[in-house]
């Protein structure tokens, strides 16, 4: 079993507010997680994928919850009856303001952003995300790489040296906990299995159509998993699948809500909108599932082909948003590109306003030509721009200063 960095995050939360919301995933490990937490709080648990369970939520809500009005409860796979949020929020209301940590629930759809569920809990809830295992996870180490990239002080210290082998085995492997002891078949089975008897169930949960909408979901998952780290531009996709834009665009809403797909933001500031482009960029949550889509099972498959640049930076970008859940400093992540196709692959936004530009570099080496798209997002952010840094696979820490603007090469090994 791997031990989560949110665990700790999990309790101490529970001490704060009478509802905690772990949402991600399904097979991230989530269930696992908040077995663990619940046994050592004397917490019930109770799955909505016991069909007993639903079926009694579904009769009564409302006498459902009173049942365990004298016990602190576990929901999981909340997703499958939104019809619950109004009396969870009435029992939220009536406990007093001593009686913290009620109710843990978990969904693999987060139905808090959905169209469908309306009903808020403000001051009541604590919202995290749980996504497959982090490298630092995998390899048990304490770094979170969003503090560090906020400290700004960068030194060389131990060994950071990290093979192109290594690389490409956590991008095929991905993060899912079940995946990692897997052989090549095995994983390939697994992937197979979860596209085919997860992702398609959750999906009809979020969606409701007439006709064949699997065989255009499942065209478009494929199609998607090819545009990992480049722009999202929704007219292509559907000219590219012969789908109308208004069900691609609702198709990756609910990738979204399920956790399949990201959507990262463009980096704009009022002054300079014009200046930079407002699409969208894309991202899969695990880099696994995207390789199984490709058909990239081997080191050299992966390396040799058109993808590895885009997997590298969906890599790194996705670990930056793991590390963001229990991160001491709250951010948030976008990405940058100017009219002259200028671009930063990550900009990291303080709550202040200050902005870090992160490069990735599926190269050993890094020289001054790199740090170009730093610089023009330098003088677009202006007083903003706090400092700018490239991943590569070398070994060193190194300064590449721009006169007053600071800039870094930073090793990939830093994340393990």
């Amino acid at each position: 079993m791997f031990k989560r960095n949110l665990e700790t995050l999990i309790k101490e939360l529970l001490d704060e507010f009478r509802i905690v919301y772990l949402t991600g995933p399904r097979q991230s490990g989530k269930t696992t997680l908040v077995q663990l937490v619940g046994k050592n709080l004397d917490m019930r648990y109770l799955t909505l994928d016991d069909k007993a369970v639903l079926s009694a939520v579904e009769n009564d809500p409302q006498s459902f919850i009173q049942s365990f009005k004298n016990q602190n409860i576990v929901l999981d796979e909340f997703q499958y009856s939104p019809q619950l949020i109004p009396a969870i929020k009435q029992a939220s209301d009536q406990l007093s303001n001593k009686h913290k940590g009620k109710f843990l629930l978990t969904g693999s759809a987060d139905i808090f952003k959905s169209a469908k569920v309306q009903e808020a809990l403000p001051g009541h809830m604590a919202r995290l995300e749980l996504y497959p295992l982090s490298i630092s996870e995998l390899t048990q180490q304490p770094i979170n790489i969003i503090d560090y990239l906020i400290t700004g002080h960068f030194d060389n210290g131990s060994d950071l040296t990290v093979s192109k082998q290594q690389v490409a085995d956590w991008i095929i492997n991905g993060g899912y906990p079940e995946v990692q002891s897997k052989s090549h078949k095995g994983q390939s089975m697994w992937f197979k299995s979860y596209l085919q008897g997860r992702l398609l169930k959750d999906f009809e949960t979020l969606y409701t159509a007439r006709g064949d909408y699997q065989a255009k979901l499942s065209a478009l998952i494929a199609y998607l998993s090819g545009l990992c780290g480049n722009l999202l531009k929704y007219a292509n996709v559907s000219n590219d699948l012969e789908i109308d834009d208004k069900s691609v665009k609702t198709y990756i809403n609910i990738l979204e809500l399920m956790f399949i797909v990201k959507t990262v933001p463009a980096y704009l500031k009022n002054r300079a909108k014009r200046q930079a482009t407002r699409m969208p960029k894309l991202h899969f949550v695990d880099t696994g599932l995207a390789c199984y889509l490709l058909g990239l099972k081997k080191y050299e498959q992966l390396v040799y082909s058109q993808y590895f640049g885009g997997l590298f930076e969906n890599l790194v970008f996705m670990e930056l948003t793991k590390h963001t859940q229990w991160a001491i400093n709250d951010v948030s992540l976008y990405h940058f590109r100017d009219k002259r196709k200028n671009e930063v692959d990550i900009v990291l936004e303080q709550n202040n306003g200050q902005i870090i530009g992160v490069e990735i570099k599926a190269s050993s080496t890094v020289g001054i030509k790199d740090f170009k798209g730093l610089t023009k997002l330098a003088e677009f952010a202006g007083n903003k721009f706090s400092h700018g840094v490239v991943f590569y696979t070398g070994a060193n820490i190194l300064p590449f200063h721009q006169g007053e603007i600071k800039m870094y090469a930073l090793p990939i090994g830093l994340l393990k």
